[in-house]
């Protein structure tokens, strides 16, 4: 961690800090800030987080490991809250949500990832966005699940039914993130199949490393859910647990195999 923080630029190092800081203030006070405070706090946070991204990946080289994919992913679902609360004001995840991308900012920096190749191919990049997407979108049916558990606990313990966005929607909302994330996944799939070859710089074809292997248990999972959504309408609690235990071997498909290479055994590749 000592030696990710001396070998990263100065601006990168105070960015980064500054976007930290401004995920944290409405994360920390949440219930003493004025809506519009929180507003501009979170634009700044968002912006800012941004700023972060553009200049790790788009650094020379350009660096990319599990931290930096987390942190893509925080931003990504930032971006997805901050649209949906133009539709559903009532929406209420911010302190949450802050508070992740303020840890995501900060674990980039310390863990800023590893040079892409100097040969990698031109479809990397692309096959890295889709699975940077695919990530954020199941991040955000994952969030829209737990409201959606909150909001049913809510229910139950006889709270306001008026508060906050009803249930049936954030199920809705749930399953069409499920459904475009699933897209996404099969497609950086087939990405990886079809361009393995080449991708990384290497020639070394499709291998069933771990990255691979949960990546599929990831997809099959998901479409179990999807299948039992459609032909047994599956919903509840049993989406749910279904929903995060495909969202938790995704995550283990990239971002914990890197964390093993990279923290781990402090290894590059």
């Amino acid at each position: 961690m000592i030696n990710a923080f001396a070998s990263a630029p100065a601006a990168s190092i105070v960015l980064a800090l500054a976007a930290a800081a401004a995920y944290a203030v409405p994360a920390a006070a949440a219930g003493r800030l004025s809506e519009r405070a929180s507003r501009i706090a979170l634009l700044v946070a968002w912006s800012l987080h941004a700023l972060v991204l553009l200049w790790g990946l788009g650094g020379d080289p350009p660096r990319f490991g599990f931290a930096p994919a987390i942190s893509v992913t925080a931003w990504l679902v930032m971006t997805v809250y901050a649209v949906e609360r133009q539709l559903f004001p009532q929406l209420q995840a911010r302190w949450a949500l802050a508070g992740l991308g303020s840890a995501a900012v900060l674990l980039a920096l310390a863990f800023p990832g590893t040079a892409l190749h100097a040969n990698a191919s031109p479809w990397l990049p692309v096959h890295l966005a889709l699975g940077i997407a695919s990530y954020g979108l199941f991040a955000a049916a994952v969030v829209h699940a737990w409201l959606m558990t909150r909001a049913e606990r809510q229910i139950r313990q006889a709270t306001d039914p008026h508060a906050g966005v009803p249930l049936l929607t954030l199920e809705r909302l749930t399953f069409r993130f499920a459904y475009a994330g699933f897209v996404v996944l099969t497609a950086t799939l087939l990405a990886g199949l079809f361009f393995s070859d080449t991708l990384y710089g290497q020639v070394r074809g499709w291998r069933w490393d771990h990255k691979t292997v949960f990546s599929v248990l990831a997809w099959v999972v998901f479409a179990g859910l999807l299948l039992g959504r459609l032909k047994f309408g599956w919903r509840g609690r049993k989406a749910v647990r279904v929903l995060y235990i495909g969202a938790l071997l995704l995550l283990l498909a990239y971002a914990g195999s890197r964390f093993v290479l990279e923290v781990v055994l402090g290894r590059a590749s």
